[in-house]
Formats: C-alpha cells, structure tokens, sequence
C-alpha cells in the first residue's frame, strides 16, 4: 500500500461522494482520515467570536476514511 500525503490526488471509492477525484489538505495518521478539498461538505453553526463577529452557518470539509481512498498517480 503506497502512503497518502498532503497534496495526493485521491479517488473516492466509497460512501456519499463515491467515484468523486480531490486533492488532499490535511491528513490524520493516528485516526486514518484525510480532508479532501471540495468533498464531503458539512454545515456547522458557530457561535460569534472575533474572527466571524456574526457567527452563523459554516460550510467545511469533513474527514474521510482512507480505506475509502485511492491515490491516483
């Protein structure tokens, strides 16, 4: 198994987002998960703070497994 790292074009093989491609931002070795820019898009409501004084209804990039990757060369 060849390892993925940060900046790997991955294919979605599973799940919502199945036969989806996507480079990768960040990824989580001790969890096995990685974020993939643009896929598996959550909601999450925040409360105000400095950096967003209004707060509200944020869209981000949730993890996915990586038995559900695969890197693409």
């Amino acid at each position: 198994m060849k390892k993925i790292k940060k900046e790997d074009k991955v294919f979605v093989l599973s799940g919502n987002h199945k036969g989806s491609e996507g480079i990768i931002v960040k990824v989580f070795y001790k969890k096995n998960k990685a974020i993939i820019r643009g896929i598996n898009m959550i909601k999450r409501h925040t409360k105000p703070t400095p950096k967003q004084p209004k707060g509200g209804i944020v869209e981000k990039e949730a993890p996915i497994h990586l038995s559900n990757l695969k890197k693409i060369e």
